[in-house]
């Protein structure tokens, strides 16, 4: 399930509340943005999107800009009253926006085939016939190939056994799913493997996609029954990340998942 995007503000007052604050105690320390990137490792372009609202900041990042700037905890403060609960206000924080941003992303998905690797029949058929959403999903996927700008993601798709074989749409658009899906294992920047499905394990708690950024910091995107929510809480990340070393030991390999999806469509779907 997308994040919602009805009725959204174009920008979030809490990232712009926290950008001005931080921009405020530089300038008042004569410091430059590419000094705070250079002693927090992250790129000039991010920094000026922090303090510009567009992107936010990591704890991480918070800690070692409120030291250097001297700020006795105040930055550190309000960055937790603005992110209470690990979420930024408002919730919705721009999913879309944080994937055409990382660096590696690790992709569980339990009951449908993950977004960025479907086809527009399936997209349409998963959004029941909405079609601006579907050409919005399909839209996302360029960052998989993209060749100017940053670099395309590293991507892992990790898919539960069943969802191979549920019906989404009709006969054809699921032979052309899968064979897509081989189709997109063989792209250098993507790995997709299948998942065993005993159903013994914390995977079926939920879909979720764990995003590595460029300064290493982590943001996830969890689905819920009744939205997508965004994440960088240390508890939350170290669950996920307890969750993929799971799944990942119970997956298999490349090569023998694509052979397996092959067998699917042969017995299943043709």
């Amino acid at each position: 399930m997308p994040p919602r995007r009805s009725r959204r503000p174009s920008e979030s007052p809490a990232l712009i509340a926290f950008g001005r604050q931080m921009r405020r105690m530089r300038e008042a320390k004569g410091i430059k943005q590419e000094t705070i990137a250079h002693i927090t490792q992250v790129s000039g372009p991010q920094v000026s999107k922090i303090e510009n609202g567009k992107k936010r900041a990591t704890r991480s990042f918070v800690e070692i800009v409120d030291d250097y700037l001297e700020g006795d905890g105040a930055l550190i403060s309000l960055w937790g009253d603005l992110n209470k609960d690990g979420h930024p206000v408002p919730i919705w924080f721009d999913w879309p926006q944080i994937e055409a941003d990382a660096m590696i992303m690790v992709c569980w998905e339990h009951s449908v085939i993950p977004g960025l690797a479907q086809t527009p029949a399936y997209a349409l058929a998963i959004l029941r016939g909405n079609q601006e959403a579907a050409d919005a999903r399909i839209s996302r996927q360029a960052i998989l190939t993209r060749t100017s700008g940053a670099a395309a993601p590293t991507v892992t798709f990790l898919i539960d056994e069943q969802v191979l074989n549920r019906l989404v749409g009709t006969a054809e658009t699921m032979r052309e799913q899968l064979e897509h899906l081989i189709e997109m294992s063989m792209l250098p920047n993507v790995t997709v493997q299948v998942v065993l499905g005993s159903g013994e394990h914390d995977g079926n708690m939920g879909a979720f996609v764990v995003a590595t950024m460029d300064d290493r910091s982590e943001i996830a995107y969890v689905e819920t029954g009744v939205r997508g929510i965004t994440t960088d809480d240390p508890t939350d990340l170290a669950t996920l990340d307890r969750t993929l070393a799971d799944l990942r030991s119970r997956a298999l390999t490349q090569q023998m998942s694509c052979e397996l999806i092959r067998k699917v469509v042969q017995e299943k779907w043709t």
